[in-house]
C-alpha cells in the first residue's frame, strides 16, 4: 500500500502538527482586493502534470518528514516543460489582456513594451498554457510562454533580465542584483517550487498537514503532502504538492476550492530533466530590428515585485491596514480614503465591462458596497473607500464588515 496518514485526530497526529508548525511563520492568505487580477495572475506560475498509472510503492514518510526534505532541497539545476491551468471563474479575457497590460506598463517605466514581463502575467489569469523552463543556479533562468504562432521568453542571465516577444519583435531589458546581495528580478512564476514555499508558510495551528500517499509525475516517484485549513468559511478547499522523492523537489502543485469542481491551479511538471543545461540557453542578443525598451535598473517590473503578505506590506500608506481574524480565514481591511467603486466609465470599455462582470452589489449594517470575486479570493469595497479582503466567502466579508462598525 502506498504510504499515507490519516487526517482522524490522534495524539500523534496532534504532536506532529505541532512539529509541522514550530518555527513557520503565518502567511498573509489574502490579496488586497484592489489587486484581486493581480492576484490572479501572481497565483498561476505552477502547472499540472500529467501523472502516470499506478502509484509508486515508496517508504513511509511523516508530513514533518516530507516538509523537512522539500526544505533541504538543493536542486539549481534543471529544463523541462510544464504545463499551467488555472480556473478562477473569470470571464473569458478575450482582448482586456492588452487592455490591462498597457494600462500597467504605462503607468510604470517600460513605456509600453509589450515584451515586458508585467503585460504577460494575465495570459496565466486564465485557460491552459505551456511553458519550456531552465534553471542552472540562482542567477541563470529561462522561462519561455509558448502559443501556437509565437514565443516569449524571460531570461535572466548574472544580473541582466531580458524578456523577448517575438510576435511583436519588442526587446525588454534590465539588471537585476547579484545573488546574495538583494532580491532582484521577480521571474515570471514558472515552477511549483514557488507556490509550494508559500503553501508551506501557510502552515499553523489552523491547518491539517498529512501525507496521502504516492504518486508519479513526469516519470518521477513522488509523495503527495495534503493541506487542508481545519476551518470553515474559507474558499480554499485543499492544497496537494506532489514532492520528488529522491530530491526533495515539489513536482505538481494543485489546489482545489472548498466550493469543489475544477481545481483553481493544477500545476506541475510534464517533463523533466536534472542534468545542466547548456550555458547557450540562457544568452540572448536582441534580433535586428527589434524595439529594445530599457526598464529600472535591479527592480521587477511593478505589477509582479509583490504578492501576498509581500504586496500586504508594500501599502503601509493606506490607512489602518490590519487583519481581521485568524488562519485561513483572515480578512484583510484598511481604507482607501476615497469613495469606494466608483459608479462611472475609467475611459475603457473593455475593462467596464469585465469589472462589471466580477461585482456584486451587496448591502449590511456598513451600508452598501461591491463585492468583486474569483473562486478563490473575495474583496468587498464599500461605498465610502473600506476595503475587506481574503480566501474567504462573501458572507464572511459582509460579517467582517458589519464587525467593524
Amino acid at each position: 500500500m502506498a504510504p499515507y496518514e490519516s487526517d482522524h485526530s490522534t495524539n500523534a497526529d496532534e504532536a506532529e502538527a505541532d512539529d509541522v508548525r514550530t518555527g513557520r511563520r503565518k502567511a498573509a492568505r489574502y490579496v488586497v482586493p484592489v489587486a484581486v487580477m493581480g492576484m490572479a495572475a501572481a497565483t498561476i506560475g505552477l502547472v499540472p502534470a500529467l501523472a502516470d498509472s499506478g502509484d509508486p510503492d515508496l517508504p513511509k514518510i511523516s508530513a514533518q518528514q516530507l516538509i523537512e526534505k522539500i526544505a533541504k532541497s538543493d536542486v539549481e539545476q534543471l529544463s523541462g516543460t510544464v504545463k499551467i491551468s488555472t480556473d478562477l471563474g473569470l470571464p473569458d479575457l478575450g482582448g482586456l489582456e492588452s487592455s490591462f497590460a498597457s494600462g500597467a506598463v504605462q503607468g510604470g517605466n517600460s513605456g509600453g513594451s509589450s515584451a515586458d514581463p508585467s503585460s504577460k502575467l494575465l495570459e496565466l489569469a486564465t485557460g491552459t498554457h505551456t511553458l519550456r523552463v531552465a534553471a542552472d543556479g540562482p542567477d541563470k533562468s529561462k522561462v519561455s510562454l509558448l502559443d501556437s504562432a509565437a514565443e516569449y521568453s524571460l531570461i535572466h542571465n548574472g544580473t541582466d533580465v531580458w524578456g523577448y516577444d517575438s510576435k511583436s519583435n519588442e526587446v525588454y531589458h534590465s539588471t537585476a542584483p547579484k545573488s546574495g546581495t538583494e532580491k532582484g528580478q521577480k521571474d515570471v512564476p514558472a515552477t511549483p517550487q514557488e507556490l509550494a514555499d508559500e503553501a508551506l508558510k501557510a502552515v499553523d495551528d489552523t491547518t491539517s498537514v498529512t501525507v496521502d500517499g504516492t504518486a508519479q509525475v513526469a516519470g518521477r516517484d513522488a509523495y503527495k503532502l495534503l493541506i487542508k485549513p481545519k476551518q470553515s468559511g474559507s474558499t480554499v478547499g485543499a492544497i496537494t504538492i506532489a514532492v520528488d522523492s529522491k530530491t526533495g523537489l515539489p513536482l505538481k502543485f494543485t489546489l482545489t476550492p472548498a466550493s469543489g469542481g475544477a481545481a483553481v491551479v493544477d500545476a506541475g511538471f510534464t517533463k523533466v530533466d536534472f542534468s545542466k543545461p547548456a550555458a547557450s540557453t540562457f544568452d540572448f542578443t536582441p534580433p535586428k530590428g527589434a524595439k529594445v525598451t530599457e526598464g529600472d535598473d535591479g527592480k521587477a517590473p511593478e505589477s509582479s515585485q509583490k504578492s501576498g503578505e509581500d504586496l500586504g506590506a508594500g501599502l503601509g500608506g493606506l490607512d489602518g491596514l490590519k487583519t481581521i481574524g485568524e488562519g485561513w480565514n483572515s480578512i484583510a481591511e484598511f481604507d482607501t480614503g476615497g469613495e469606494g467603486v466608483p459608479s462611472g466609465s475609467s475611459g475603457n470599455s473593455d475593462v467596464d465591462g469585465f469589472l462589471n462582470s466580477l461585482g456584486d452589489q451587496v448591502t449590511g449594517k456598513f451600508g452598501s458596497g461591491t463585492v468583486f470575486s474569483t473562486r478563490l479570493v473575495n474583496a468587498l469595497i464599500t461605498d465610502d473607500g473600506k476595503v475587506y479582503a481574503g480566501a474567504v466567502t462573501k458572507d464572511a466579508l459582509v460579517k467582517a464588515a458589519d464587525a467593524a462598525q
